[in-house]
This record gives structure tokens, C-alpha cells and sequence, in this order.
């Protein structure tokens, strides 16, 4: 959620009917990811591994793709965090993780020969 980029589908309305509301999250936001002792990419390798846990598919896919496009996050570094899923949370969400991850992969390979082409 840095730089006020919201994966849920409802912000785009939460900032047009509570304005106010919408700041606050923001704010909240800013709080959260202050870098103070961990930098971004860590705190997003966090929350990769969060919502993984919690098994919400469109989250995590969105969560990995915008680790892995917009910071460099590696293959291993996504398996590293992925690894403590199946240490806290077993595997079905550990396997369904992984699957996101090859998909993210995927989808990120066809981005980059879509731009070439």
C-alpha cells in the first residue's frame, strides 16, 4: 500500500464518498510503512507472508507481483518468506502460495515480452 497504491477494490470509493476516511487510511498507511528499522522491501516480504497465511488468493497475487515488479523482491526471497506460511499456517495455504507465485512469474514473463513486442 505504498505510495497510496490500495489493492482492495473498494478504496476507489471509499475516497470519493469519505474523503476524510480515505486520509486517515492513508495516513495509517504512512505509519505503517516508515522504514524506521526495516526497510520497504522487507516489510513487504512481511506482508507477502501475511496474506498468504490468510489464504486470500487475489491478495497475495497482487502482494507478490508488486514485490517482485516494482522491488526487485527475487524468486527466493518470495520462498524464504513463503516458508515461514508453512511453518505458522500449514500447507494448503503454503502450496496455494506457491502456485500464486508461479503465476505471478508467469505474468510478469508475458508483461515483459508484451513491452519488447
Amino acid at each position: 500500500m505504498k505510495q497510496q497504491v490500495f489493492y482492495g477494490k473498494g478504496m476507489p470509493l471509499v475516497k470519493k464518498e469519505n474523503p476524510e476516511l480515505y486520509d486517515a487510511i492513508v495516513a495509517l498507511n504512512d505509519a505503517v510503512f516508515n522504514g524506521k528499522v526495516l526497510d520497504y522491501k522487507t516489510q513487504k516480504l512481511i506482508a507477502i507472508a501475511i496474506t498468504a497465511a490468510s489464504g486470500d488468493k487475489r491478495g497475495t497475487f497482487k502482494q507478490i507481483y508488486s514485490g517482485m515488479n516494482h522491488l526487485a523482491i527475487t524468486h527466493d526471497e518470495v520462498m524464504d518468506a513463503l516458508n515461514m506460511v508453512l511453518l505458522t499456517s500449514g500447507m494448503p495455504p503454503f502450496i496455494k502460495a506457491v502456485r500464486i507465485l508461479e503465476k505471478v512469474e508467469k505474468e510478469i514473463e508475458a508483461d515483459k515480452k508484451q513491452c519488447k513486442s
